[in-house]
Protein backbone atom coordinates (compact mmCIF):
# COMPACT_ATOMS: atom_id res chain seq x y z
CA UNK A 1 0.00 0.00 0.00
CA UNK A 2 1.43 3.18 -0.88
CA UNK A 3 0.68 6.24 1.49
CA UNK A 4 -0.09 9.50 0.18
CA UNK A 5 2.40 12.21 -0.93
CA UNK A 6 1.11 14.23 2.54
CA UNK A 7 0.98 10.90 4.98
CA UNK A 8 4.21 12.50 6.68
CA UNK A 9 2.64 15.83 7.92
CA UNK A 10 -0.97 14.70 8.19
CA UNK A 11 0.81 12.51 11.28
CA UNK A 12 2.50 15.43 12.41
CA UNK A 13 -0.47 17.50 12.13
CA UNK A 14 -2.38 14.56 14.00
CA UNK A 15 0.38 13.81 16.81
CA UNK A 16 0.10 17.82 17.21
CA UNK A 17 -3.60 17.76 17.60
CA UNK A 18 -3.47 14.92 19.83
CA UNK A 19 -1.20 16.75 22.14
CA UNK A 20 -3.20 20.11 22.22
CA UNK A 21 -6.50 17.99 23.06
CA UNK A 22 -4.22 16.68 25.77
CA UNK A 23 -2.78 20.10 27.03
CA UNK A 24 -6.81 21.54 26.76
CA UNK A 25 -8.03 18.60 28.62
CA UNK A 26 -5.60 19.52 31.38
CA UNK A 27 -6.10 23.41 31.27
CA UNK A 28 -9.57 22.48 31.69
CA UNK A 29 -10.05 20.40 34.61
CA UNK A 30 -7.76 22.84 36.26
CA UNK A 31 -9.66 26.19 35.62
CA UNK A 32 -13.27 24.52 36.36
CA UNK A 33 -10.98 23.36 40.02
CA UNK A 34 -9.62 27.35 40.27
CA UNK A 35 -13.15 28.30 39.72
CA UNK A 36 -14.97 26.51 42.01
CA UNK A 37 -12.50 27.29 44.89
CA UNK A 38 -12.88 30.77 43.89
CA UNK A 39 -16.44 31.05 43.01
CA UNK A 40 -18.67 28.21 43.67
CA UNK A 41 -18.64 24.48 42.70
CA UNK A 42 -20.15 23.91 38.94
CA UNK A 43 -23.40 22.18 38.91
CA UNK A 44 -23.70 19.96 35.50
CA UNK A 45 -21.56 19.33 32.30
CA UNK A 46 -24.11 21.99 30.83
CA UNK A 47 -23.49 24.39 32.90
CA UNK A 48 -19.66 24.36 32.62
CA UNK A 49 -20.19 24.67 29.20
CA UNK A 50 -21.95 27.31 29.47
CA UNK A 51 -19.75 28.81 31.81
CA UNK A 52 -16.42 28.24 29.39
CA UNK A 53 -18.39 29.73 26.22
CA UNK A 54 -19.75 33.04 27.89
CA UNK A 55 -17.74 33.81 31.30
CA UNK A 56 -15.03 36.09 30.17
CA UNK A 57 -12.57 34.28 32.78
CA UNK A 58 -12.48 31.20 30.78
CA UNK A 59 -12.27 33.61 27.26
CA UNK A 60 -8.06 33.03 27.48
CA UNK A 61 -8.78 29.17 26.70
CA UNK A 62 -10.25 30.19 23.31
CA UNK A 63 -7.58 30.88 21.45
CA UNK A 64 -6.14 26.77 22.23
CA UNK A 65 -9.56 25.86 21.13
CA UNK A 66 -10.06 27.59 18.12
CA UNK A 67 -6.38 25.98 17.18
CA UNK A 68 -7.34 22.46 17.91
CA UNK A 69 -10.29 22.95 15.97
CA UNK A 70 -8.38 24.21 12.98
CA UNK A 71 -5.81 21.17 13.36
CA UNK A 72 -8.09 18.70 12.51
CA UNK A 73 -10.09 20.29 9.79
CA UNK A 74 -6.77 20.59 8.33
CA UNK A 75 -5.61 16.99 9.11
CA UNK A 76 -9.40 15.40 8.10
CA UNK A 77 -9.57 16.89 5.07
CA UNK A 78 -9.93 14.50 1.80
CA UNK A 79 -7.78 16.98 -0.31
CA UNK A 80 -4.22 17.20 -0.33
CA UNK A 81 -2.74 19.14 2.81
CA UNK A 82 -1.35 22.44 1.93
CA UNK A 83 2.30 22.30 3.56
CA UNK A 84 2.54 25.88 3.88
CA UNK A 85 -0.55 26.02 5.88
CA UNK A 86 0.20 22.57 7.71
CA UNK A 87 3.44 24.75 8.95
CA UNK A 88 1.77 28.10 9.72
CA UNK A 89 -0.32 25.82 12.02
CA UNK A 90 2.72 23.65 13.49
CA UNK A 91 4.20 27.35 14.34
CA UNK A 92 1.11 28.57 15.90
CA UNK A 93 1.26 25.57 18.23
CA UNK A 94 4.69 26.42 18.87
CA UNK A 95 4.21 30.51 19.30
CA UNK A 96 0.58 29.50 21.73
CA UNK A 97 2.73 27.05 23.93
CA UNK A 98 5.34 29.42 24.60
CA UNK A 99 4.45 30.41 28.44
CA UNK A 100 5.23 33.76 29.51
CA UNK A 101 4.79 35.24 32.91
CA UNK A 102 5.07 38.97 31.72
CA UNK A 103 2.70 38.92 28.75
CA UNK A 104 -1.01 38.85 28.47
CA UNK A 105 -3.56 36.29 27.52
CA UNK A 106 -2.87 33.06 26.96
CA UNK A 107 1.28 32.93 27.65
CA UNK A 108 0.42 34.80 31.03
CA UNK A 109 -2.10 32.55 31.84
CA UNK A 110 -0.69 29.05 30.77
CA UNK A 111 2.42 30.14 32.31
CA UNK A 112 0.94 29.96 35.77
CA UNK A 113 -1.23 27.00 34.73
CA UNK A 114 2.08 25.11 34.15
CA UNK A 115 3.65 26.58 37.90
CA UNK A 116 0.31 25.57 39.69
CA UNK A 117 -1.08 22.16 37.84
CA UNK A 118 1.05 18.49 37.59
CA UNK A 119 -1.41 17.29 34.99
CA UNK A 120 -1.02 20.70 32.86
CA UNK A 121 3.33 20.44 32.99
CA UNK A 122 2.45 16.26 32.58
CA UNK A 123 0.48 17.53 29.28
CA UNK A 124 3.26 19.99 28.05
CA UNK A 125 6.17 17.74 28.18
CA UNK A 126 4.50 15.13 26.74
CA UNK A 127 3.89 18.15 23.95
CA UNK A 128 7.45 19.20 23.94
CA UNK A 129 8.65 15.42 23.40
CA UNK A 130 5.85 15.14 20.10
CA UNK A 131 7.26 18.29 18.72
CA UNK A 132 11.03 16.65 18.81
Amino acid sequence: MTLPPDAALRQKLNATHAALLRIHKALVDHERDRYARAQRPVGSPLEFLNLLLHDPRFAWLRPISELIVQLDETASTRTPVDPDQAANLLKQAQTLLTPAESAEGFPHHYHHALQESPEVSAAHAEWKRTIV
